[in-house]
């Protein structure tokens, strides 16, 4: 099944990139998107199988090659709606497609990979295509962009190889040379601690740059804002994934030796510093596309510290991921919304929205309180359960500036989003009191965000049997 899914991907990027014609993107798209759910649906009915020896269908990886398969649909209706409305050609079309297949497949395979090095390879393979998408308008910002991002993600997966290095080092002293996942967690008590540090400290930092964690968050952040909106949401929801789940192996290697209560120090260090980063920036940002961006690593912080704290901490932070990844994918996808009614994406030239856009202002107020986890946020309850975990650990003092930080975030982003939704629109729209047709408030796309936030708030409060024991599993390290 996976060399099926493989050979589906190149030979739709092939099309896309060489032929380019009328119809082309349709039947790719489609190709690609059945494709990943035969695989998906191929993943849940054989747990714990083996592709191609590299690659495995365990809890972690299924998961969240599931997430990637629900967004996935709504990223290519949007970006339908978004390439119509720019119109800049089929050739832009193709193009466009092509990368967004190739992040989606990268993205795939590095879930599923069972060793490190492949995990790194597709790490590297999302970096090239993710640049190419935020390059996708051609103009000086986007370059400013993808070049960015290219060169802060080159130095983060240089960082990761080199902790692999390190890894192989200590796997020496076990006397093995396997770097698959069930045998460096089977022999992490056996690896010596030095190298062990060094490989966690490197492959921890390098990772960040995907899962949007201090020191290399501003790779993330710059390539959202520039990105095109439909693209910007896969970045900004299952691109972090595979961060999550880089940094998350990692973890399960470590867990096992007696370095852990070291490394849970360490990534509680970062996520506090993330957060601290997240309040100061989120409460002078005047453009709504990096605001959403910089919540994104607030979520993240909050992920580590659920890692940090295991027991039901480890839980709840597997949980938050499967719940952000359909908020914040539903918010970018709104961004498109007020990209063209305002036709900006900075605070000051937005207001009046719910005049303007009454069921899309709806939408956005229930995606601002599923994303600051204000009941009835399914967040909410993957939060709390974080914040159970630190009393439970006794780590009081983290809980109250965890608090204060996050009670900074949600006023600074209610502050904003009540201002679109509610205060006057700004003179040019004042000008005309007639506001935006039904062509560029598209009900359909309002729905499909609906769905998206509605999902996430029923998974966490009614969560069917499948997902409470695949979370279980994947939590068992």
């Amino acid at each position: 099944m996976l060399l099926i899914y493989i050979v589906i991907n190149i030979l739709a990027i092939s099309a896309l990139l060489s032929l380019r014609r009328n119809g082309t993107a349709a039947v790719s798209v489609l190709a690609v998107f059945a494709a990943q759910v035969a695989l998906t649906a191929y993943a849940f009915m054989n747990p714990g199988a083996t592709g191609l020896s590299f690659f495995t269908f365990d809890a972690t990886g299924s998961l969240m090659l599931g997430l990637l398969t629900i967004v996935s649909l709504p990223a290519f209706v949007h970006s339908a709606i978004y390439v119509r409305e720019r119109d800049k050609g089929i050739k832009a079309a193709c193009s466009y497609f092509a990368f967004l297949i190739l992040l989606q497949f990268a993205l795939a395979m590095g879930y599923l990979a069972n060793h490190i090095a492949m995990t790194w390879v597709f790490t590297e393979v999302t970096t090239l295509s993710a640049a190419m998408l935020v390059y996708h308008h051609h103009d000086k910002l986007s370059l400013e962009g993808a070049w960015k991002y290219t060169f802060i993600c080159a130095i983060s997966i240089s960082l990761v190889f080199v902790g692999i290095l390190f890894l192989s080092l200590s796997l020496l002293h076990a006397g093995s040379s396997d770097l698959s996942y069930a045998s460096l967690s089977a022999l992490s008590n056996k690896l010596d601690p030095f190298w062990l540090r060094l490989a966690f400290i490197f492959i921890f930092v390098g990772y960040t740059a995907k899962m949007g964690l201090f020191p290399m968050f501003t790779a993330g952040i710059d390539a959202k804002d520039n990105a095109p909106s439909p693209a910007a949401a896969l970045l900004a929801s299952v691109l972090v994934n595979l961060g999550f789940v880089g940094i998350y192996r990692a973890f399960s290697i470590i867990s096992g030796s007696s370095l852990l209560p070291w490394a849970n120090t360490m990534m509680i260090t970062i996520a506090v510093i993330t957060l601290l980063f997240a309040s100061a920036y989120m409460i002078r940002v005047r453009n709504i596309k990096r605001m959403l961006a910089y919540s994104g690593i607030e979520q993240m912080a909050l992920v580590t510290i659920g890692l940090a704290m295991g027991g039901v901490g480890r839980y709840a932070a597997i949980l938050h991921i499967v719940l952000h990844t359909f908020v914040k994918s539903s918010l970018f996808f709104h961004f498109a919304q007020l990209a063209r009614t305002f036709r900006s994406k900075m605070l000051d030239d937005m207001g009046g929205y719910f005049t303007l856009n009454p069921f899309g202002a709806l939408v956005l107020l229930l995606g601002f309180f599923s994303i600051t986890a204000v009941p009835p946020s399914g967040l909410f309850v993957s939060e709390f359960m974080v914040f159970k975990s630190m009393a439970v650990n006794g780590q009081w003092v983290l809980l109250a500036a965890v608090l204060l930080l996050l009670t900074v975030l949600i006023w600074a982003f209610a502050r904003c989003i009540f201002n679109i939704v509610f205060m006057a629109p700004p003179a040019v729209l004042a000008e005309s009191p007639k506001g935006i047709d039904a062509k560029r408030c598209g009900l359909w796309e309002n729905i499909i965000q609906l769905v998206l936030l509605v999902a996430a708030i029923l998974l966490a409060y009614c969560p069917p049997a499948f997902l409470t024991d695949i979370i279980n599993q994947a939590a068992a390290l």
